[in-house]
């Protein structure tokens, strides 16, 4: 088994999901009572958020690259990022890395593709969703469209991970908003969404809408331990 480097803390929240995920797949593969090989580097988020919101991406990226290779140096066989809007930064964080780095879009774009979906909503922070790094990887590498919600749709998704989800507060009336965002994004002719930031997998489940979702949390994890236990 190779040792998962983790870059955790966007936010706890989720990276703890990162992180059980691992576990209980690597007991369920190998069975007894083994447990997954890693090792977790957390940010403090407050920190993140402000220079996220700040439009601070060039130090935002000195810290993911440092992250990494500290993890590259304590041990870690692979790199994952544990966060959707931060591999914004994977071009300069994977300069000088040694080991792989497994790219969240690049998980969920092989998912999407082995579906037959060739167009996706795609929801997650504003960064994520206005910037191209996500749905460039998708349409150059995957040949999948990408669509976002519209304007207001965009502010009350992202609002709703910064002042809710990665605080752990999952309501029920944005549980509502968002699966109308996505009776929406479907109406536009999305065939599955992307729930393209780690945090809304706690919020909404397939269960909850028509259409495929892609849970980039698991697909990551998958990636993972495809990588990892081979």
């Amino acid at each position: 088994m190779k040792t998962i480097g983790l870059i955790g803390g966007m936010s706890w929240e989720s990276s703890a999901v990162y992180y059980r995920l691992l576990n209980e797949r690597v007991g369920n593969i190998l069975g007894g009572s083994h447990s997954c090989e890693c090792i977790m580097d957390s940010v403090d988020f407050d920190h993140i958020e402000r220079l996220q919101h700040d439009n601070k991406w060039e130090e935002l990226c000195h810290i993911m690259k440092d992250k990494a290779l500290k993890l590259e140096k304590a041990g870690a066989e692979i790199i994952l990022l544990c966060t959707n809007t931060m591999h914004v930064c994977e071009p300069e964080m994977t300069r000088d890395l040694r080991v792989p780095f497994l790219h969240i879009a690049e998980a969920t774009g092989e998912a999407i593709v082995s579906k037959g979906l060739s167009r996706v909503g795609l929801l997650g922070t504003r960064f994520t969703m206005e910037k191209d790094f996500y749905s460039k990887i998708l349409k150059e590498k995957f040949g999948v469209e990408v669509i976002i919600p519209k304007a207001e749709d965009r502010d009350l998704v992202h609002n709703c991970i910064y002042k809710e989800l990665v605080r752990g507060q999952f309501l029920p009336s944005s549980k509502l908003e968002f699966q109308r965002v996505i009776r929406d994004l479907q109406a536009e002719g999305a065939q599955g969404v992307i729930l393209g930031c780690t945090e809304i997998p706690m919020l909404i489940q397939q269960q909850d809408v028509e259409i495929p979702v892609f849970d980039t949390t698991s697909l990551h994890v998958d990636a993972a331990l495809k990588n990892a236990l081979i």
